[in-house]
């Protein structure tokens, strides 16, 4: 695996991570209601989850997972039902407004642990890296599974900075939704709907 292929590999990585997906939209919704700290707290959560799906994939676990149903569709309503509890959780609070001084009393370790889980949870993800990995792997130099954790680890990197990035302007529309009263009352409502809108295209996902 040369310095071309990591740079290909470096390319169509960021292409896939700013395609609209479950990750970059949960990052924008912890953002936007509760500022950027913790969309950063929920993007390292989340890309430490993706080590999880780079390891299954290398040792070829995804792909027993992929091959059996019933632990495909264990895990992905799994992951669904997950975010459809956090959104439900938004939408309790929808009522309850929001200050730019909330964000001192955030519980970062917990957004972090909710970004591990929410990656964790999601099968597509294992079967993202499955597919992917294998194109930029060059048989003939061996060692294919480290050569798989290296484009796991670029991977990864990658979609840090990017979701850093998406963490910073989300807050820039947080500020200004908190201008108004009336609209920083909704933003665990938005919140709220955009996990439901994340969990709900999980669970009627197919695996294919």
């Amino acid at each position: 695996m040369d310095f071309i292929t990591v740079l290909s590999f470096l390319g169509v990585a960021v292409l896939l991570t700013l395609m609209p997906g479950p990750d970059n939209l949960f990052v924008l919704a912890q953002s936007i209601s509760q500022g950027k700290k913790a969309g950063i707290a929920t993007a390292l959560g989340l890309c430490s989850g993706l080590i999880v799906h780079v390891a299954a994939a290398a040792l070829g676990i995804s792909a027993i997972i992929y091959q059996s149903a019933i632990a495909f569709a264990i895990v992905k309503y799994a992951g669904a039902a997950y975010l459809l509890y956090l959104a439900w959780k938004s939408f309790r609070e929808k009522e309850s407004g929001l200050t730019l001084n909330d964000q001192k009393s955030l519980n970062y370790r917990s957004l972090y642990k909710k970004g591990i889980l929410m990656n964790i949870l999601n099968p597509k993800v294992s079967l993202f890296f499955l597919a992917l990995l294998p194109q930029f792997v060059d048989q003939s130099m061996g060692h294919v599974p480290i050569q798989m954790l290296v484009l796991g680890v670029v991977f990864m990197l990658q979609a840090i900075i990017i979701f850093i990035v998406i963490s910073f302007f989300s807050e820039k529309v947080r500020n200004l939704l908190l201008k108004s009263p009336r609209i920083s009352k909704r933003l665990n409502y938005i919140q709220g709907t955009l996990l439901g809108i994340i969990g709900l295209n999980i669970a009627f996902s197919g695996n294919k």
